[in-house]
């Protein structure tokens, strides 16, 4: 059975719904769903509850649901690259809830791995642990942080076969591997689809267990976030 459909709009169509949580792969503009963030943005669904380590640039990214509202709470690690992400916040629009990153992987690979919780160091004494329970181990105090299990994850890899086993490519592996775990279901963007088989099972970096839905996406743009480069002299 493939799991290929033949837009990111038709993988979407009858997943997405206001309201839910929707966890979104990538690192900045690295390894992002660009096709599936575009067609998120055109499905018009709202209130959305948006899981990520950051949110884009404006104009990209997930800085497209922020342009027209979509997104009501981001749960990210980041937010210093979008001014849009920032305006909001700072104006009362959008709610935040910052999350150190480690923590937040730990929070999507616990959601895939059925662990409803975990406790962790980091935090602990700082706004990030207000209201959280915590316990002493070894004499150490630690903060529980519960799992994230998102209703659609979103996420990016450079190929999959029919049965959606998934390879990455360097750094655009990234977080997406524990999104794409995490979610109930999951649609991969990817930039090839090859016949069951042809990939070897030792390169497989995700089994298609996890992937419910493929799309095609040849040509990403792949933007840089940031280039700096040296003035001429």
């Amino acid at each position: 059975m493939s799991k290929v459909f033949p837009s990111a709009s038709a993988a979407l169509a009858d997943v997405v719904k206001d309201g839910q949580m929707i966890a979104v792969g990538g690192f900045g503009l690295c390894g992002i769903p660009e096709a599936l963030i575009a067609a998120l943005r055109d499905s018009g669904v709202r209130n959305l509850t948006c899981i990520s380590n950051n949110a884009g640039v404006d104009g990209f990214g997930l800085g497209l649901l922020l342009a027209t509202r979509q997104i009501r709470k981001m749960i990210a690690s980041y937010v210093g690259e979008n001014k849009e992400f920032e305006r909001q916040y700072l104006a009362g629009e959008l709610e935040l809830e910052f999350t150190p990153q480690g923590t937040l992987a730990e929070k999507l690979r616990a959601g895939g791995a059925g662990i409803p919780a975990f406790f962790t160091p980091t935090g602990v004494g700082t706004i990030v642990g207000e209201g959280k329970e915590t316990r002493e181990f070894d004499g150490k105090t630690y903060l529980m942080e519960r799992a994230l299990v998102p209703d659609v994850s979103l996420v990016k890899a450079w190929m999959a076969d029919r049965a959606g086993n998934l390879v990455f490519r360097r750094t655009a592996r990234n977080f997406n591997p524990n999104v794409a775990m995490a979610g109930r279901i999951t649609i991969a963007e990817v930039e090839q689809v090859v016949a069951n088989g042809e990939i070897d099972p030792d390169a497989v970096h995700l089994p298609g267990i996890y992937i419910d839905r493929i799309v095609l996406n040849p040509t990403p743009e792949k933007r840089i976030e940031q280039r700096t480069v040296r003035a001429e002299r």
